[in-house]
Order: structure tokens, then sequence, then C-alpha cells
């Protein structure tokens, strides 16, 4: 999947950031923990995959997988009874693909305060047709400053990812060059 330049021009009309955005809400229960008593991480990976899966195939008007996970951060542990929001709105689009971030945020159950910051993930979305073929999404507008930095952020999440993906790459065409079995 090629990604367009974020200057080329589009023949798809261009959407904001908050036409998508979206927060999911889930009350974490005895069912979600883990052998220490808190939230197994999983059952927060899947709501911020079930949130970034919405928020992508909103923007991009249709079907939309997840190609990716750049990053997942777990920075507070959730506790049975707290209330998680799951806020996610695309940062980035190319031609066929978006970044979504997400933010985790949970209310602790016996407390007056604030939602505190529990974790936070960057997930690509491929946006597909009935096929399963990649399909053109409409192009990102940010809004706010906010949203610019988000929309620049990305951009060096994906160049790094693809410099990654590119390394990789040269390193196993060199091991099997040089004989070795991958």
């Amino acid at each position: 999947m090629t990604d367009q330049a974020p200057e080329a021009e589009s023949d798809i009309p261009g959407k904001p950031t908050s036409a998508s955005r979206t927060t999911l809400s889930h009350i974490m229960t005895h069912s979600d923990t883990n052998l220490l008593g808190t939230v197994h991480g999983g059952v927060i990976m899947k709501l911020v995959d079930d949130a970034a899966g919405a928020v992508a195939g909103r923007h991009s008007g249709g079907p939309a997988v997840t190609a990716s996970m750049d990053e997942m951060v777990f920075l507070e542990p959730v506790r049975v009874g707290d209330l998680v929001h799951v806020k996610a709105q695309v940062n980035w689009t190319g031609r066929t693909s978006m970044e979504v971030g997400v933010r985790v945020l949970a209310e602790r159950w016996n407390e007056s305060t604030p939602a505190t910051q529990v974790g936070s993930a960057y997930l690509v979305f491929a946006a597909v047709d009935a096929d399963g073929k990649p399909r053109r999404v409409p192009p990102v507008l940010p809004e706010t400053d906010r949203d610019r930095r988000r929309y620049q952020e990305a951009q060096i999440r994906r160049t790094h990812r693809l410099a990654r993906r590119r390394e990789i790459r040269e390193l196993r065409e060199r091991r099997v060059a040089e004989g070795y079995a991958d």
C-alpha cells in the first residue's frame, strides 16, 4: 500500500478530525482481571482496537482493518469497577491507510476525582473494499493546534515504521544471500 504525500491533491474531499472522533466507555468487571487482580492488558487492548476501528471506519466511510499497532503504553493499573473511557481520533491519513491515536482514561469507582489517563496507543488501519482490497481514504483535516501536532508526530512515526521495515527486509535479504536460512 502506497500512501500519498501530505501535500498531494486528492479527488476525495477531506474530513476534519472531529468528524470521526469517538469515545467508548466500559465498566471493568471481575471477568476482566488478570492473576494480579487488575484489569488484563489484553482487555484494554481490545477496547483500544474497538474504538480505533470505529474511528477508522467512520473516517474512511466503510470497512477498515487493523494493519499495525505502533505503540501501546500502560501508565497505571485499571481495577474492577473502574469506568474506562477510550478516546480515539484519526491523526494522519495516507492514500489507503490512517493512523488513529487513542487515549485510555479511567474513573475510579470509589473516588469523585477526574478521570486519570491510564494508557495510550497508536494504530494503523487500512481501508478495504468488499473484496478486502485497499481503497482510498479521505484526507484528514486537522482543526486545532493539537490536531496539527498529532498529524506531524504521526508522520514521524510513519517514517520510523517504514525505515524499520526496510532495514529488517534488507537484513533478511543479506542473510539469505549469505546462505543463512530464515
